[in-house]
């Protein structure tokens, strides 16, 4: 399962079940929500090649000849929020099924698009999400009853 991940250093982060980790994928994603003056950082994957030329700087780092850093050039920003999901999946949930990790993908996003460096506390995560729910109507769909018995 893939995930794609985009964080803005000192700020959000958005991500995208993806099928497969390929230009034609990641570059729409890019695209869409990456605005054409950023600074793009990457790791040194070709499936960025093209569509970083679209931006107003592209800079890798090289992770196969031990680079992870290059002055303020890193790519360990969105490294440790992968990290966070990774524990998070399978220290808590332990099995995902590919027709919800995009869900929770973005219960993870929102965790840390709400963590506390960015000065968010329990009582502001809660009202962000109670602000999410207004004006959305829950419904349930018609039941139907199973009875069984457990006799002692």
């Amino acid at each position: 399962m893939k995930v794609v991940s985009l964080v803005e250093r000192n700020g959000e982060k958005r991500s995208y079940h993806v099928a497969n980790v390929t230009a034609k994928t990641v570059g729409p994603i890019l695209r869409e929500q990456v605005a054409k003056n950023a600074r793009l950082m990457t790791d040194e994957s070709g499936v960025y090649n093209r569509v970083g030329k679209e931006f107003a700087n592209h800079e890798k780092v090289n992770h196969s000849s031990g680079e992870y850093a290059r002055g303020d050039v890193t790519t360990n920003t969105v490294e440790s929020s992968f990290a966070i999901l990774k524990r998070g999946l399978y220290g808590t949930f332990h099995h995902v099924s590919e027709a919800h990790l995009q869900r929770y993908a973005n219960e993870f996003d929102f965790r840390w698009n709400t963590r506390s460096k960015l000065g968010f506390n329990d009582m502001d995560r809660a009202d962000v999400v109670v602000k999410g729910i207004q004006g959305k109507r829950l419904t349930y769909r018609p039941t139907t009853l199973c009875a069984s018995f457990f006799l002692v």
